[in-house]
């Protein structure tokens, strides 16, 4: 039956995405922010110090998604149980993830402790000198070594971070993002450069910054909740009564491994693009870097309308509400990528002056400047590719989700950045676009994906 819905019939369904969205937006968005700030404290240190933080953040990306991805899992089931009013659920699921944390920062902790040098090394194959490269090198393995002291913390963060928000509770968690970047910004600027009688570490400054910032996190998520069990249902007896049984494991399990894999091997694929990109030597590398500093802070606003979709359309399902949740959904993701137009115009109005804050050579800041404004050329559309992703994964259809997300990256971006990258001369500005000209056709595919109503499903009893 076709449904010809009204203004007024749509609207409510926007306004309670864009409550969501903001509030994820605000903390997304100011924590990118310092970190954009981070970089640019770094930047100023040196390009060379520069490339080295930005090749360790790219394989810490791969971590902090994993996680991402375990704790979305999970999630779903701590959305549908929170629209059902199940208590234990909720619980249930908040005790998963904690396990699940706890097996996922030791595992990153050794991986990234016995192949740390051979992963940064991957990077640094394009043209520079050896003194550059080993340079790099040292910087790199540096900044590593200090920063896996924080996986932990950051993992136990996001499980505490997730379940608060999948029950409607996003002030607290944004609250507790805040003050730990705010904390992470403040040491950068005295341990970096050394101000108000504190040691001028470099980068090794920013990275206990960073660290440090990681167990405020944790420190102000854990306190509060814990304190306000009146609140928190799903707190009492959290340590003490592990009312998750062993078939809600199997079944948390069977949704999860395919998000966790999705978002790792999604991250991995990224990670190889930037390699394919760093084939055109350390200048791309660095422009590279500038340009994920900027994207990142942008791109908040299309992450969060995803995220809020994904929050909306689960607690529909957990409720029962199908058929709602199929009329809203293809409206939400277009609702996503016009708002996002924007956002895009602003950063293309930023881009030339941008660049210009880093303490590197011209030719690299004008490199950033054109990829800029290519990556905001496509804004929008991927806008639509995420507000897909996490409608397919509100239904716990997570294998979709995984050939949809995943294996894209892997079977058409990857190959194509690394055919040409290796086998041709392409400018990297075009062999940049042509990578991200694939989201076109991907933003297509979820649409049609959405409208056909096949991620419904609804994963609690």
């Amino acid at each position: 039956m076709n449904i010809n819905p009204s203004i007024k019939e749509t609207t409510p369904y926007f306004k309670r995405m864009i409550t969501i969205a903001i509030p994820i937006m605000i903390q997304n968005g100011i924590t990118n922010f310092v970190s954009m700030l981070d970089n640019i404290m770094v930047g100023r240190v040196g390009t060379l110090q520069m490339t080295g933080v930005s090749i360790v953040n790219q394989l810490i990306f791969i971590y902090g998604l994993c996680i991402f991805g375990a704790m979305s899992g999970a999630g779903i089931f701590t959305a549908q149980f929170f629209g059902k009013k199940d208590k234990d659920g909720v619980r249930s699921t908040l005790q998963y993830k904690l396990v699940t944390a706890l097996l996922l920062a030791t595992a990153g902790t050794v991986i990234f402790s016995v192949f740390g040098e051979a992963l940064i090394g991957a990077y640094l194959q394009g043209e520079a000198s050896p003194e550059d490269v080993a340079a790099v090198m040292s910087y790199s393995k540096s900044y590593l070594k200090i920063t896996l002291v924080g996986s932990f913390p950051f993992a136990f963060s996001q499980a505490y971070a997730s379940t608060m928000r999948e029950t409607t509770d996003r002030i607290v968690p944004m609250t507790a993002t805040i003050s730990a970047v705010f904390v992470n910004l403040i040491f950068n600027y005295l341990l970096i450069f050394g101000k108000f009688g504190f040691p001028e570490l470099g980068i090794e400054g920013a990275a206990i910054a960073t660290t440090l910032s990681r167990f405020v996190e944790l420190s102000i998520l854990v306190i509060w909740a814990h304190t306000h069990k009146d609140k928190y249902s799903f707190i009492p007896h959290l340590f003490t009564r592990f009312t998750i049984t062993l078939p809600q494991i199997k079944k948390i399990t069977l949704v999860t491994i395919p998000l966790l894999l999705n978002e790792t091997l999604w991250a991995a694929g990224i990670a190889v693009l930037n390699q394919c990109y760093s084939v055109r030597g350390l200048d791309v590398v660095a422009a590279i870097n500038i340009v994920s500093t900027l994207t990142n802070v942008f791109n908040v606003a299309f992450i969060a309308f995803g995220s809020a979709i994904g929050i909306i359309l689960s607690q529909m399902l957990g409720a029962g509400e199908k058929k709602q949740a199929k009329f809203a959904a293809p409206k939400l993701l277009i609702f996503s990528m016009v708002s996002v137009i924007a956002i895009a115009l602003i950063m293309s109005c930023i881009a030339p002056f941008f660049p210009k804050i880093y303490n590197t050579e011209v030719n690299v800041q004008s490199l950033a400047t054109t990829l800029i404004l290519t990556a905001a050329i496509f804004m929008p559309v991927q806008s639509g590719t995420n507000a897909g992703y996490f409608t397919l994964r509100s239904g716990g259809k997570t294998l979709m989700t995984f050939l949809f997300d995943c294996g894209f990256v892997w079977i058409i971006n990857v190959p194509l950045a690394f055919i040409l990258s290796r086998y041709t001369d392409l400018y990297i500005v075009w062999l940049y676009a042509s990578v991200l000209s694939t989201e076109i056709f991907k933003c297509a595919l979820s649409y049609i994906l959405v409208k056909k109503g096949i991620w419904l499903n609804t994963v609690v009893d």
